[in-house]
């Protein structure tokens, strides 16, 4: 009974560090977060990605109740998933794109990618990010159908983290990446399985085969890209690789629903 209690709480204790580490919802851990706490927890990050599906599906719903059309109901969604989340995601995006298009040496790149202001690679990035996820929420339209592939695809889209993080280490000996450890093969396991469920929760079997398959293609893509560019990975590689893993679900859903 004791040890169950254990397990309980630890599995809370991850699920809450996920959330504090992925959104703005103040839920962090009540202790001093250790050593290895976020690789550990990182299996909890599907988990943090439903609640910010959540959010967009509740805003959607909302802008529909008011009788708004498709295309600016979808925009309200997906403000509502970017303040949630702090635009953490699209930051990373923004500022790997940056680096990667910007430097011309491994140390240009990561100084570049420190860099708190946005360059001309980094805007184009995030237009393409915001406008397909956009366009794609949108083309749904269906209230329902927009909130399974909400909650599918920014679960889905943070599976792979773990995973991604545990292939390629971090390229330089500081920042939230190097901090956060390498995840140990279970977490990787289970954060790998509850993207899969969701995906055959919102897709069924033969959308999840097309969208597993996308998602293996884009984290083999964005693995060599940071591997040739800056010899590995960093919080704004992880973030970038969440943004390109969420609007390529996002545009599956819009041929699936």
């Amino acid at each position: 009974m004791i040890e169950y209690a254990e397990t309980v709480r630890s599995l809370i204790a991850d699920m809450r560090m996920a959330i504090s580490l992925s959104t703005r919802i103040p839920v962090g851990p009540a202790t001093p977060v250790a050593e290895g706490d976020i690789a550990r927890a990182s299996w909890a990050l599907p988990v943090a990605g439903i609640l910010v599906g959540v959010a967009g599906a509740i805003v959607y719903w909302l802008a529909t109740r008011m009788r708004l059309q498709p295309e600016p109901a979808a925009m309200l969604a997906l403000a509502a998933t970017i303040l949630i989340t702090g635009a953490m995601h699209e930051d990373g995006l923004a500022d790997a794109a940056d680096g990667f298009g910007g430097g011309k040496t491994r140390e240009q790149k990561l100084e570049i990618m420190r860099d708190s202001r946005i360059g001309a690679f980094g805007a184009c990035a995030l237009i393409v990010s915001i406008v397909l996820r956009w366009s794609a929420l949108a083309a749904i339209a269906d209230p329902r159908q927009v909130a399974i592939a909400l909650f599918v695809a920014h679960a889905a889209a943070r599976a792979p983290l773990p995973l991604f993080m545990r292939l390629l280490q971090p390229a330089r000996p500081d920042g939230l990446s190097s901090g956060a450890g390498q995840p140990p093969l279970q977490s990787v396991a289970i954060a790998i399985v509850l993207g899969t469920i969701c995906l055959l929760f919102g897709f069924g079997l033969r959308g999840t085969m097309i969208a597993l398959l996308t998602l293996a293609i884009a984290v083999l893509l964005i693995l060599w890209l940071a591997k040739k560019q800056i010899g590995g990975q960093t919080g704004d590689v992880l973030g970038a690789l969440e943004q390109v893993c969420e609007a390529a679900v996002l545009t599956i859903a819009s041929s699936l629903l």
